[in-house]
Formats: C-alpha cells, sequence, structure tokens
C-alpha cells in the first residue's frame, strides 16, 4: 500500500519537482501530515511552537512583576494655629495638594475679627501659608469651595479674593450658605491645588 507521502514524493518526480501541485485532495499539508506520522513534529513548528512558549512566559511574567509607583505622600501641618484639632492643613499626593477646611480666626484670640475684611484676609493668608509649604501659591488652586454663613457677604468676599491671585485664570469654586461654622466664623474654605 502506498501511503500519502510517497504519493507525492512520486508526483513530484513526474513533473520535474514542482512543489505543491495537487494529487486529487492532496496538497503540500499532505506531506506536512506524513512528517508528523511516527511521533516526529516538523522542526520549524517545533521552533515556532517553544518562541510562542518562551514569549508567553515573558509577557505574563512581566505583567505581574511591575511594580505601580505610588505617589508621594507628605503631611503639611502649620505651627502654632488657634485651633488644635485631629487633622493636617494639607496632603501633598504627587503633584496635587489637598487643603483641608480652615476658618478666618485671629491666632491670638482664636475667634474671628470684628470686621468682616480682616477675616476674610486672615483665612487666605493662612491658605497662602499653607500653599507655600508645599511650593505653591493661590494661582496653583484648581478647586475652591467656600461655605459662608451670610451669603450677602459675597460682594465683600469677593475683591479681597481676587486680589490674592496673579491670574486671570481663577480656579473653579463655590459659594455656598452655611447655618452656622465652628468658633463663630463667617467662612470657610476648602481647596485643591495642582503644582504647575
Amino acid at each position: 500500500m502506498t501511503t500519502v507521502s510517497e504519493l507525492y514524493v512520486i508526483r513530484r518526480q513526474e513533473v520535474g519537482g514542482l512543489a505543491g501541485e495537487r494529487i486529487g485532495d492532496y496538497t503540500r499539508a499532505a506531506e506536512w501530515a506524513s512528517q508528523l506520522e511516527g511521533g516526529y513534529m516538523n522542526r520549524r513548528i517545533g521552533i515556532v511552537a517553544v518562541a510562542l512558549t518562551v514569549a508567553g512566559i515573558l509577557t505574563v511574567r512581566g505583567a505581574f512583576s511591575q511594580v505601580t509607583m505610588q505617589p508621594t505622600r507628605k503631611v503639611i501641618k502649620l505651627a502654632g494655629g488657634p485651633v488644635q484639632a485631629p487633622f493636617s492643613d494639607a496632603i501633598l499626593s504627587g503633584n496635587t495638594l489637598y487643603l483641608a477646611g480652615r476658618i478666618g480666626l485671629d491666632p491670638k484670640t482664636g475667634k474671628p475679627p470684628e470686621k468682616i475684611e480682616d477675616e476674610i484676609k486672615i483665612l487666605l493668608d493662612g491658605e497662602k501659608d499653607v500653599l507655600a509649604q508645599a511650593g505653591m501659591t493661590m494661582d496653583d488652586l484648581v478647586y475652591v469651595q467656600i461655605s459662608c454663613t451670610d451669603l450677602t457677604l459675597f460682594d465683600k468676599f469677593n475683591p479681597i479674593y481676587k486680589s490674592y491671585f496673579t491670574t486671570t485664570d481663577f480656579p473653579a469654586r463655590e459659594f455656598v450658605g452655611a447655618g452656622s461654622l465652628l468658633r463663630g466664623g463667617h467662612f470657610e474654605l476648602q481647596a485643591i491645588a495642582v503644582k504647575r
């Protein structure tokens, strides 16, 4: 009995060695199949299989061994504040600074000053001090939230607030009403800054 590979070899000899010519339903695939007979694998297929296996192992191994960099985290706490409470003035994570809520209290008395304008300046000076500890300025603010016990103070707050910036690209901001604030303050400000 003649095998498929023998038929293919005979036919190749008849046509002068042209490969890929059909003998019935048999093609060059029949020759490859015959090389697999007896448990022997085509050398080229074996090399490709080994290369793909090694590449797969290295890829999987590399994907699981990659180190994810965590941003550095720095706590900012100003010394001598009027209120000693269990929180930081800000947290610097990477290049983003998260500023805690701040009230414009007089550092000597721990109460808001008599004049609203002075309270606003103390509040914003405190924010500037925290920003400076992180190597930033008011121009680095990207978001500001101001809570106010009396929304009629909006027009007194804005010109002073505006004077603390050197740019006209002000941060996103909200000015919201609040029932009351700690220690009798009229304003509380919290913010987020991103270093340029």
